[in-house]
């Protein structure tokens, strides 16, 4: 009938431990109050059945202590509550903006930046059953990979299909953020993110980073940057006439733009320098982000000591009832 009961004030069932007490003091009082005689022999009696009468005269007493019992529980104040209205039933909007630019096929990750960060955000959606998410790629264009959904089998397919060369190269961040911005804007969900991943430093698009952060602030979207490469250079494979040849090149990544742009939206920035740190670093994302819906979780609960209350007033009743009509010609 009840699901999920809890008590608000458990520390009364200590009083429980009257009962068993009652009890014995009943015994003892009911054995003082009846004589016994010493016969030498019961046969006289044999033929006598004891009527009902005679058991039922411990019954008053019976519904008694069914009667504290049920008064105690109530005052253990018992609530059950509803299903709890997690924010997750009208879901979380995620949209990953990712730079897909040549920068991209560096390999101080493995298998390069692009594989890697594609596997790492492909288990993070995972974890998201009840979010709507979204994919938009940018290099030095940008355009929406895939629309949010709620069917992550597509956007995973998706991430399977993301190549760097796609669009023009170069690292639009402004344009990326915006594109993330302008899929999230009418979004009615409880939370709008956006996880923006980018190796470098904005070089093109029509937007400034920062300006696209101001219109996310308007809209409440909180932007996670991510900076991916390592510290220093990084090896970086080039196509020659004698095959595949790496060559070191800088790592260059305007952390400056990125953790303003993060601070603007209330959001933060991250530095992943290899595979590990970069799991790490959205792991840390989805418990801010389920930290921030725990807080908006709702919980009803009722209180049910009125039945308890109306339990006991019937025990005690019945008591009364009992002791002044069948009952009352017995001690």
């Amino acid at each position: 009938m009840y699901e999920n009961i809890e008590f608000a004030h458990p520390f009364y069932f200590y009083a429980l431990i009257l009962i068993p007490l009652l009890g014995i003091w009943y015994y003892f009082r009911y054995k003082k109050l009846h004589a016994n005689i010493q016969v030498s022999s019961l046969s006289l009696f044999q033929l006598q059945k004891a009527g009902w009468k005679v058991y039922a005269r411990h019954l008053p007493f019976v519904l008694r202590m069914l009667a504290l019992s049920a008064l105690i529980i109530a005052l253990a104040r018992p609530q059950s509550s509803t299903s709890r209205q997690d924010v997750s039933v009208e879901g979380i909007d995620i949209v990953t903006a990712l730079d897909i630019s040549s920068s991209m096929l560096a390999e101080d990750f493995k298998p390069n930046r692009l594989e890697a960060a594609k596997n790492v955000v492909v288990d993070f959606i995972k974890g998201r059953p009840n979010d709507r998410v979204g994919l938009v790629v940018f290099s030095g264009e940008t355009f929406t990979q895939c629309p949010l959904t709620t069917d992550h089998t597509v956007v995973r397919n998706m991430f399977r299909d993301i190549k760097s060369g796609m669009i023009e190269d170069g690292t639009a961040i402004g344009d990326g953020l915006a594109t993330a911005i302008n899929r999230l804007k009418n979004s009615a969900a409880i939370s709008k993110v956006v996880i923006l991943l980018t190796d470098g430093e904005n070089n093109a698009g029509a937007i400034d980073p920062v300006s696209a952060a101001e219109i996310a602030k308007k809209f409440g979207i909180r932007v996670y940057t991510i900076g991916v490469g390592r510290e220093g250079t990084a090896p970086y494979p080039f196509d020659t006439h004698f095959g595949k040849q790496y060559q070191n090149v800088e790592v260059k990544i305007d952390e400056e733009l990125l953790t303003e742009v993060a601070n603007i939206t209330d959001g933060k920035y991250f530095r992943a320098t290899d595979n590990r740190k970069l799991e790490d670093i959205y792991q840390e994302i989805d418990k801010l982000e389920k930290s921030k819906i725990d807080v908006t979780e709702f919980q009803k609960k009722t209180e049910e000591y009125l039945p308890l209350i109306l339990l006991a007033l019937g025990f005690i009743l019945l008591e009364f009832l009992l002791k002044n009509t069948v009952l009352r010609t017995l001690p």
